[in-house]
This record gives structure tokens, sequence and C-alpha cells, in this order.
């Protein structure tokens, strides 16, 4: 069981591919740092990217968004990017699955090597204004939508509350 004192993201960007391992529960709280750590990495043009979910407990709509967003993004890029979602337990795939990400990602349940060869690193969780966070959360939710359009059902309430919060400042 992971440690509630240490980082919930572990990276190692030197690797090819990118690194990411999670541990703990990931959420809303902390998938800023993971967002501006792709968005740093695939402007370095880091094109593939695996996600070990072995020691993630618990993950929420925005941490999914984040990911979704990255899996986007790395499709625009030339020639595409990838991102391979690896040891998945069935509670994290059901997520997956039904929030359809399972199309925009490889889902690896298999023991993809996790060898951090560059070292590994602990993301920061910088704190975030109360706008910032509001920000995020919208911008997971809408990449959610972009996976998959019947994603707006179940969002839609959210959405408004976000949008009119950010729309307010």
């Amino acid at each position: 069981m992971p440690d509630p004192a240490k980082p919930n993201f572990l990276v190692d960007a030197y690797a090819d591919p990118v690194l990411v391992r999670i541990e703990g529960r990931a959420s809303f709280t902390n998938s800023g740092s993971l967002k501006d750590f792709f968005n740093e990495m695939i402007r370095q043009g880091k094109p593939r990217f695996v996600v070990d979910f072995q020691q993630c407990t618990s993950m929420d709509s925005t941490f999914l968004g984040v990911l979704a967003g990255a899996a986007i993004e790395l499709r625009r890029q030339t020639p595409p990017g990838t991102l391979t979602l690896a040891r998945v337990g069935e509670r994290n795939l059901e997520l997956i699955r039904n929030l359809g990400l399972h199309r925009l990602a490889t889902v690896d349940a298999g023991a993809f090597p996790m060898n951090f060869a560059g070292g590994a690193q602990a993301l920061d969780n910088k704190a975030r204004t109360e706008i910032e966070s509001a920000r995020l959360v919208l911008e997971a939710h809408e990449n959610l939508i972009a996976a998959d359009a019947s994603n707006a059902a179940k969002f839609q309430d959210v959405l408004a509350f976000l949008r009119n919060r950010v729309e307010l400042r």
C-alpha cells in the first residue's frame, strides 16, 4: 500500500517512453502537476508515455480528463505520439472504459517494464488558486467529452457550474 506521505506521481522524463507511476489516489487535488508535466514533455518533443497504475488506489474524473487531454494532444503531433496505461486494475479499467479513454490510449494490463533508468523524480504539487483549479477541472471534463460525446450528459451539471465560476472571474 502506498505511503500517503510519499508523492503521488513519480516520473522519469529521460526514459523512452517517458514513465509516470501513480502512487495512491490520483485526483483533482494533484492532477495539475501531472498536466504541467505532460505539457512540458510534449513541448520538448517527447512522443511516448507510459502511466503505471499498479499502485493507484483510486482516481477521479479530473485525473482521467488530464490523461484524455494528454492523449488528445499526443495524437495531434506529427508523427502522432502515444499514451499507454499499464498495469491497470479491474476497478480503474472499468472507469477508463466507462469514460472512453480506452479509445485514446493503449491499455496494457500486462507487466510493462517500468525501469526508471534516469531516476525517479517526484512531481511537485504546486498550490493553485481557486480559479486555476476550476479551470483545470473544467478543461479536464471538456477533454472527457472530446474523448466520448456521451460523457456530456454525465458531466453537464459540473460543466455548467465550472463555466459559471470561471466566467465570473
